[in-house]
């Protein structure tokens, strides 16, 4: 009971146990909470209206971006269009001014406008006992009955997809809060490269999901994000009540990520990985989704096979197959 947990998500064993213990009354909730499930979905009629919340804690420059493509991301792995957003603003004490305050609104609303998102409410307080400021948002999307995402359609011998490569958002928030260490070791041009992965290539994956589901029957979608690739394996599984196996030598690690990941000594496959998107297919769409992808200038490969359960998770690595690595606290953390 005297347990300290470390900082980042929540113990999921603990987490499972305390949702299982709860039972949703309202029929019109269609998907619930669930480890490893990325948003919830309730019954609207002729569609269904999808709903995601998820705060933006490590990060600090850029943060209304992060908080809307982070949110809308999700949104779109359900199979949905993000639309509404509300967001709340908990600024620290004594170190929030009007710049700090009007670059976050700047970037909440020029991501929003490019995502086509209608910011339509919220809250902001200065609040007690924060160092940093932390945007938490509650996106709201819609999706077709028929269109809907569900994991547990997930079937062994699925073919599993990347899109882009890891870790996109590890190396933006590397490169913007280790500013001038970055520039000492590596040079000017390699920060600035590296700091720019926020939007080139980019950490929405909205376009990508909508393209594969317009072109495939996808079975499953799931954002890396916190954890990185390895974790967000992992909750794919646990949603799909599946095992996966990863070849390791078919993801792709930007160098940036490898060269900073070198440097602060952290593993790119448990690293903040948002920009990332997993799909799964059967075998046979896979190469329908690989070339619209293609065709519209985003890199994707086939990294693994979705597995039985009892086979768990595991990969192959240098010729040699063994269990994959699990990050009970995302990589970045050491950072911070």
């Amino acid at each position: 009971m005297g347990h300290r947990f470390s900082v980042g998500k929540l113990d999921w064993r603990l987490l499972d146990r305390l949702l299982r213990s709860y039972r949703i009354t309202d029929r019109r909730v269609v998907i619930g909470p669930r480890v490893g499930e990325d948003a919830a979905v309730i019954d609207f009629g002729k569609t269904y209206l999808v709903a995601k919340t998820d705060p933006i804690t490590f990060a600090t420059d850029k943060i209304g971006w992060y908080a809307v493509n982070i949110n809308a991301n999700d949104i779109a792995t359900m199979g949905a269009r993000p639309k509404w957003l509300l967001a709340t603003a908990l600024l620290p004490e004594r170190k929030t001014n009007r710049r700090l305050v009007e670059g976050i609104f700047k970037d909440l609303i020029r991501s929003c406008d490019e995502l086509g998102i209608t910011l339509c409410g919220g809250h902001t307080e200065i609040t007690y006992g924060l160092d940093r400021p932390i945007v938490v948002g509650q996106m709201l999307g819609e999706v077709r009955k028929d269109k809907l995402v569900r994991k547990e359609r997930a079937r062994p011998g699925d073919a599993v997809i990347l899109t882009k490569g890891i870790a996109i958002e590890g190396t933006s928030i590397m490169a913007r809060e280790r500013q001038a260490h970055v520039r000492r070791k590596f040079g000017p041009r390699f920060l600035g490269r590296a700091q720019r992965f926020l939007v080139r290539p980019g950490i929405s994956v909205v376009q990508e999901a909508l393209l594969a589901c317009q072109v495939a029957d996808v079975h499953a979608m799931h954002d890396p994000t916190e954890g990185g690739l390895a974790t967000g394996l992992f909750e794919l599984a646990k949603a799909a009540c599946a095992g996966i196996h990863l070849e390791r030598e078919k993801v792709k690690v930007f160098p940036e990520c490898a060269h900073l990941c070198a440097e602060f000594g952290l593993d790119p496959l448990g690293l903040i990985a948002s920009g990332a998107l997993l799909i799964v297919v059967r075998p046979g769409d896979a190469p329908k989704v690989l070339r619209v992808l293609r065709s519209n200038a985003i890199d994707a490969a086939v990294i693994g096979t979705l597995m039985h359960a009892r086979d768990g998770l595991t990969m192959t690595e240098n010729g040699a197959r063994r269990p994959l690595p699990s990050f009970p606290v995302d990589e970045i953390s050491k950072l911070f």
